[in-house]
């Protein structure tokens, strides 16, 4: 059974899941570009006429009797619902059972559609499902934190090819998400302003690294990108926790985001990615110190020895060329 330890030392958790090794694995071997995909596969659990081999639905978006989007329980999570939270000892290391929850967004019926290939309206759909799923699963007990992300192609972790992202839910607040939480408390507590809102500012004041903007959003490649075309994109209403995110917001970000991975694909050759949506704890949606953003990072470059060692990476590009080149592509 799987289980959360942590390590003694660090206090960082990990999730020890043998039975992980159980997940399907349908993305083709192949090198990037990824292969010429099909709109249908026989073999792929997420296509029309599998339904019965996903986890349990939580959520269908529809459209002419079809189904458009689904959300289920990941069959193969790390995480249950019905676990316990209660920490207990082992020796003087500390565990408890893997409590949480694990959604998979099936983002389209067809097999090789995309995010940047989508009709906007399909996109506007996936992030306001994001939406729906974590203002639910935020009232389960003892969640305290909700991540979004969405891995795309074979180097960014995805076992599926079939277009999908996932919400995973957790009672346990990891030190490298808590650390920036604390930091940005700090800002407050010194300046009275949000370390989010004056960045945006001051990103929009230098105006060097801007990749789009709209009434809502900015797109920009951060100051201190860690690898080569990494992406943010900030709300410009301060807003900690992405639950409280409006309908003409969403429609604004779903545009940002489905133009800024268009970019990506055409510049780079479609490379494998990572989004991630960080956002507030849960009961922490209203603090003036956080602020929800979005994260794309292009699997351009691999960590060696002294990024994992130090903690410091090297950019082998300019985050100012990176967001001229993405404005151009």
């Amino acid at each position: 059974m799987p289980e959360f330890r942590q390590n003694f030392a660090t206090k960082e958790w990990v999730i020890i899941a043998p039975e992980r090794k159980k997940r399907p694995q349908h993305f083709p071997h192949c090198e990037e570009p990824p292969c010429e995909s099909v709109s249908y596969r026989p073999d792929c659990p997420f296509c029309p006429g599998k339904e019965t081999e996903t986890g349990r639905e939580t959520l269908r978006y529809e459209e002419d009797g079809a189904w458009t989007l689904r959300v289920v329980q990941n069959k193969y999570s790390a995480l249950d619902p019905t676990r316990s939270v209660v920490r207990r000892k082992k020796g003087i290391f500390l565990c408890s059972d893997n409590y949480g929850d694990a959604e998979v967004v099936i983002e389209s019926p067809l097999h090789n559609e995309t995010i940047p290939t989508l009709d906007h309206a399909r996109v506007v759909d996936i992030f306001r499902a994001y939406r729906q799923r974590s203002i639910v699963i935020g009232m389960m007990p003892h969640i305290s934190i909700i991540m979004i992300f969405r891995n795309f192609g074979p180097t960014a972790g995805t076992s599926i090819e079939h277009p999908h992202s996932q919400i995973i839910a957790s009672p346990i607040i990891p030190p490298h998400i808590r650390d920036p939480f604390q930091k940005a408390a700090l800002h407050y507590d010194s300046h009275g302003t949000c370390v989010y809102c004056d960045l945006l500012e001051e990103e929009r004041g230098q105006n060097e690294r801007i990749v789009y903007e709209n009434e809502h959003f900015v797109v920009f490649c951060p100051f201190a990108s860690r690898s080569p075309y990494e992406i943010r994109i900030y709300p410009k209403r301060h807003t900690a926790s992405y639950s409280l995110i409006l309908d003409d917001e969403i429609d604004a970000f779903a545009e940002a985001v489905r133009l800024v991975l268009r970019k990506v694909r055409d510049l780079l050759g479609d490379p494998s990615y990572n989004y991630i949506i960080r956002s507030s704890p849960i009961g922490d949606e209203d603090v003036r110190y956080l602020h929800w953003y979005f994260v794309l990072i292009p699997k351009i470059t691999t960590p060696a020895g002294f990024e994992i060692g130090s903690g410091i990476y090297i950019n082998p590009s300019s985050p100012e060329e990176c967001a001229a080149q993405l404005r151009e592509a």
